[in-house]
C-alpha cells in the first residue's frame, strides 16, 4: 500500500481531535493509500513538515485547510516535482474551486489519490508566493485590524471584519503608487491595488478564473472611489467578487513593480498579511506547481 503525506491546519479551532484524524486516515485507506497525517498548529509547522516531505522525496503532499494553508504548503512544493493534493477545509476555497477540485471531503480525498497532475502558475512578490491574489491598501489594513480584534477582544471573524471595515471607511486611506508594467509607468493615488495570479473573469467576478496557466499576472487598480465605492471593493474583495470594472485600470503582464514612498507596506497574499519593503517586485512563475485535479 502506497504512503501519502497529509498536512492539516489544526490551528483554526475546528475540533480536529484524534478521532477526526483516525477517520481521515480511514478515508485514505479506503482509496488504497496509507496517510501520514500531521495536524499542524501553525504555518511554520506546516512549512517544516512540507519541507521534510520534499527532502524525503515524497511524490504527493496533501494540504488540508483554507487558501492560506494551501498557500503555505504550496510555497514549499513550487519548483519541485512533488504534487500538491488539496482538501478544501476553509471558508472560501477559491483555489480549489478554480481547479474544480471537489469541496466534499470524501471526494477531495479520492481526487488527491486518483486525480491527475496539472501544472499551474504561482504569483510571487518579493520572494513570497500567492496562488490566488495579492493586494495593497485597504484590504491588508482590514485583515490586520480584524485579526487584532479576534485575538485581543475575542470577536468572531465576521463581526470583527465589520468593525474593521467601519474603521477603515472612517480613515478612508489612499496610497500613492508608481506602477511599472509592460515598459510603462503609471502614477496612481488609490485605496486599493489588486494583483491576480492569472486573469479573473470579466466583470471582475474575483474568485473565478478560467485558467491558471497563462503565465500572466493581472493588475487591477481602483481609481479614487467614493466611500460607498470603497465599501463595495472591501466587501467584494473579502468574498472574492469585485463586480464593478468601470473604476479600475486592468493590465496584465508576466511581471510588474510597485513603488511607493512608504518604507514598509502591508501586503496581503492569499489573505495572509506581511510587512514588506518596497519596491514590490511581482512576477508570474509559470507552471511552477503540480496540483492534483480531477481527470
Amino acid at each position: 500500500m502506497d504512503h501519502i503525506v497529509v498536512i492539516v491546519n489544526a490551528s483554526a479551532g475546528l475540533g480536529y481531535c484524534g478521532g477526526w484524524t483516525a477517520a481521515l486516515a480511514e478515508k485514505f485507506r479506503a482509496q488504497g493509500v496509507e496517510a501520514d497525517i500531521t495536524l499542524a498548529k501553525s504555518g511554520a509547522e506546516m512549512i517544516a513538515r512540507a519541507e521534510r516531505a520534499v527532502a524525503e522525496g515524497a511524490p504527493v503532499v496533501v494540504a488540508g485547510g483554507g487558501d492560506g494553508t494551501i498557500n503555505a504548503v504550496a510555497s514549499v512544493l513550487a519548483g519541485t516535482p512533488a504534487r500538491l493534493g488539496v482538501l478544501p477545509l476553509g471558508t472560501l476555497n477559491h483555489f480549489a474551486k478554480d481547479l474544480n477540485i471537489p469541496l466534499e471531503l470524501d471526494d477531495a480525498v479520492a481526487n488527491a489519490v486518483h486525480g491527475v497532475a496539472a501544472e499551474v502558475d504561482v504569483g510571487e512578490v518579493n520572494g513570497r508566493i500567492f496562488l490566488n491574489n495579492s493586494s495593497l491598501g485597504i484590504y491588508p489594513d482590514i485583515v490586520r485590524d480584524r485579526e487584532a480584534q479576534q485575538r485581543n477582544l475575542g470577536r468572531s471573524k465576521w463581526p470583527a471584519f465589520g468593525w474593521a471595515l467601519f474603521a477603515a471607511l472612517r480613515r478612508f486611506p489612499f496610497l500613492s503608487v508608481r506602477l511599472k508594467i509592460n515598459g510603462e509607468e503609471h502614477l496612481r493615488r488609490t485605496p486599493f491595488v489588486f494583483i491576480g495570479n492569472n486573469e479573473y473573469l470579466q466583470g471582475l467576478t474575483l474568485g473565478a478564473r478560467e485558467r491558471l496557466d497563462s503565465g500572466k499576472l493581472c493588475l487591477y487598480v481602483a481609481q479614487k472611489p467614493t466611500r460607498l465605492g470603497l465599501l463595495r471593493y472591501a466587501v467584494h474583495a473579502l468574498f472574492g467578487r469585485l463586480r464593478e470594472a468601470r473604476d479600475f485600470d486592468v493590465l496584465s503582464s508576466q511581471e510588474l513593480t510597485i513603488e511607493t514612498r512608504h518604507q514598509r507596506l502591508r501586503v496581503a497574499t492569499d489573505g495572509e498579511v506581511t510587512l514588506m519593503t518596497p519596491p514590490l517586485c511581482y512576477r508570474s512563475r509559470a507552471s511552477a506547481l503540480n496540483v492534483i485535479v480531477p481527470a
